[in-house]
């Protein structure tokens, strides 16, 4: 018994050492940045962060906790989603001039994972991990709650919702799947819905493992999205995907991920007769897009029409990928992508990882970023 504990305490402690060893491997997490020092950083976004020639790049607001997606008021004014950390925040425009935030109000708190925001006039939406609900906004503070879609299922994995209007004037909301690969029970998960206020839901599209992010192409209408693939394939496999999302699509998942990679589990248990949508354009392995951003107010013509996207960088892979924004050029059935800002990781260390790109009337662009809790701006030179 003596020799038998203690081959199990040793095979215990070989565990724990390869526990930490795969751990440290992951590469980071959502969190403040642990390195460098909180005074540095800022110092070490100027060094490193690049952009296009002719645009700048500034820390408007930080210390903001776990910020997810952005709208902005009337006056200027930023409502941020804080969606690990429960609450919805106020961000006051920059009125004195010096490029920041002039402060921050907390509008709600305690809240289930919110996530998706639209602001429409006084009319506030936010789509938390299992309904969405509805508030009258005075541009100071919430009031008068009122639940428009209830019965979304949680639980699981990815459980953020995104929430936008479409052109044809239905709310979209983005539910992705409750694991990495498997045959989800409830049919809205991995899925895009659409609905009325007050009317039953539909299913949109459908295949799509996580797409937090999406957008209408101004010229066309097409609604794109990007989604998360799968994990635990490889370094490179699958891509994460850019998805043409049509309404009745099925885009694969869980049977074949990425440029029609299958699943080795369940390709086998695909539907006779279903016919995935292969992807419009894939991103690589692991880069996980969180957003999409047709631009629309941009002074340099050229510009308007193409999309950023926002990629939060990998968690999984031995070398980080991701960790920038890049532009997307759509030409016909095909894309090309270039690097809009780079400089978030360098040698495997992270400052930065962007997730909402916002566009202001102006063409000022917003990017919040959770694992630093800061928003920055980044303008254009006349």
């Amino acid at each position: 018994m003596v020799e038998m504990r203690k081959l199990l305490i040793s095979l215990a402690a070989l565990l724990l050492v390869a526990a930490g060893y795969a751990y440290s491997q992951l590469g980071p997490f959502n969190g403040p940045p642990r390195a460098p020092p909180r005074d540095r950083w800022e110092a070490l976004l100027r060094e490193r962060i690049k952009l296009p020639e002719g645009y700048s790049f500034e820390v408007f607001a930080r210390d903001l906790g776990r910020l997810r997606l952005m709208q902005m008021t009337e006056n200027g004014d930023l409502i941020v989603s804080g969606y690990r950390d429960g609450n919805i925040l106020l961000l006051k425009a920059d009125r004195d001039g010096d490029g920041r935030s002039d402060g921050q109000d907390e509008l709600i708190e305690g809240s289930n994972q919110p996530h998706g925001l639209l602001l429409e006039g006084s009319t506030l939406y936010v789509a938390e991990e299992q309904r969405v609900v509805r508030y009258d906004f005075d541009g100071a503070q919430f009031a008068n709650e009122r639940v428009i879609l209830e019965g979304i299922p949680g639980g699981g994995g990815h459980s953020s919702r995104t929430l936008k209007r479409g052109p044809d004037g239905f709310l979209y909301v983005s539910i992705g799947s409750s694991c990495n690969a498997c045959i989800e029970d409830h049919p809205w998960r991995a899925a895009i819905l659409r609905f009325r206020e007050g009317a039953t839901p539909e299913i949109f599209a459908s295949g799509l493992r996580n797409t937090v992010g999406f957008d209408w192409q101004p010229e066309t209408g097409a609604l794109f999205g990007v989604d998360n693939g799968r994990d635990h394939l490889g370094d490179d496999v699958p891509d994460d995907e850019v998805n043409r999302i049509a309404a009745g699509g099925h885009y694969g998942w869980p049977h074949v991920h990425g440029a029609e990679v299958r699943d080795p589990s369940l390709y086998a248990e695909m539907p006779a007769g279903l016919s995935p949508v292969p992807q419009f354009h894939g991103l690589g392995g692991h880069v996980a897009p969180l957003s999409i951003r047709f631009l629309r107010n941009q002074a340099n013509a050229m510009l308007n029409g193409t999309a950023l996207v926002a990629e939060h960088g990998s968690w999984n892979r031995r070398e980080k990928a991701g960790y920038r924004i890049i532009r997307l050029i759509l030409e016909g059935s095909t894309a090309r992508e270039e690097v809009f800002l780079g400089g978030c990781e360098v040698n495997g260390e992270v400052i930065c990882r962007p997730v909402d790109i916002l566009e202001a009337p102006d063409g000022r662009l917003y990017v919040s970023d959770d694992y630093a809790g800061a928003v920055y701006t980044i303008t254009k030179s006349p």
